[in-house]
């Protein structure tokens, strides 16, 4: 059994578009961009520059474009997912992979989505990676610095917590983190503050948007971010892509959840494998493949020799 992942904000990096597919860029690929570029109306080869980056719309845009190349690519190479899950942004390419939306749909909504997040917050706001200590030992940290406006935003692993808020709070919690005995406490390169109540007027704005778009039931499982439980319903997907910037992301268990259903690969879409990473950690019985700038048919070999281990 196959799970495609797809990855969330903080995983671009400069040209991840163009440098898709490696030295043999797939056709499939530049299908996609074409077609993501018409319904746009702009080249989205744009959106990866690095000033282009400095925007929460562009990196968005970007990032689902990315995953729905490679995993149209991959299938056209053989390679099916059985079930998929994405983080944050990353939830989008997963339900298109599952057959719950169509692409244009989705884009335009995820769109809608950047723009809402980027408008409530264009700047002084952000998020904090803090590794080494448990959820719970994370909101004790957030409660002793009396922040006002730091949450806890992303459950990656047990001991991977990412924090949601205010600059200045943020730098309250690295501080108070380092010294409570984290590893690391280190701010993403994400410029608003996701998952977290403070995006809650921009998730009913976005669902009354999703409310007038069509949506199907998932060919295949589709884990949903905010219970981390395979959601088989168009209604499900639909409130799960709708409100999942004002939930906490429940990775790790998502990562379990399709352990429990039987995943044997995990297939990390681009850019970067930050999910790969995680998965190793806390899931080191399955095998993983981070698809990065690999040639497709370079991917498509090694996934194939992975599932037969």
């Amino acid at each position: 059994m196959i799970a495609f992942l797809f990855p969330g904000q903080g995983s671009q990096f400069t040209s991840f578009l163009h440098t898709l597919g490696g030295a043999s860029p797939h056709a499939r690929i530049d299908a996609t961009f074409e077609e993501a570029s018409d319904v746009l109306h702009m080249n989205v080869l744009d959106l990866d520059s690095a000033d282009a980056l400095k925007s929460t719309v562009a990196v968005q845009l970007g990032l689902f474009i990315a995953g729905v190349a490679t995993a149209r690519a991959l299938r056209e190479e053989g390679i099916v997912p059985d079930a998929v899950a994405g983080l944050s942004v990353g939830a989008y390419g997963a339900a298109v992979a599952a057959d719950a939306l169509d692409f244009n749909d989705a884009l335009l909504l995820l769109q809608l989505r950047a723009q809402l997040m980027e408008r409530a917050y264009p700047h002084d706001y952000g998020m904090l990676a803090v590794s080494g200590l448990s959820e719970g030992e994370v909101d004790a940290v957030i409660a002793r610095t009396n922040a006002k406006a730091a949450f806890i935003a992303n459950l990656n692993a047990p001991r991977q917590i990412v924090v949601a808020g205010a600059d200045g709070d943020l730098d309250l919690v690295r501080q108070q983190a380092l010294q409570a005995g984290a590893r690391k406490a280190e701010r993403l390169a994400v410029s608003v503050p996701s998952h977290c109540i403070l995006l809650d007027d921009a998730a009913r704005e976005l669902t009354e948007a999703a409310s007038k778009v069509e949506f199907r039931t998932p060919s295949i499982p589709y884990i949903g971010n905010r219970g981390a439980r395979p959601l088989r319903q168009a209604d499900a997907v639909r409130l799960d892509l709708a409100t999942n910037l004002r939930y906490p992301v429940r990775w790790h268990d998502s990562t379990v959840v399709l352990s429990e259903l039987g995943a044997q690969v995990f297939v990390e879409m681009p850019p970067g494998r930050t999910l790969t990473q995680l998965a190793d950690e806390a899931l080191p019985g399955i095998a993983k493949v981070a698809v990065e700038q690999r040639p497709m048919t370079t991917s498509a070999a090694l996934i194939k020799a992975r599932a037969v281990d």
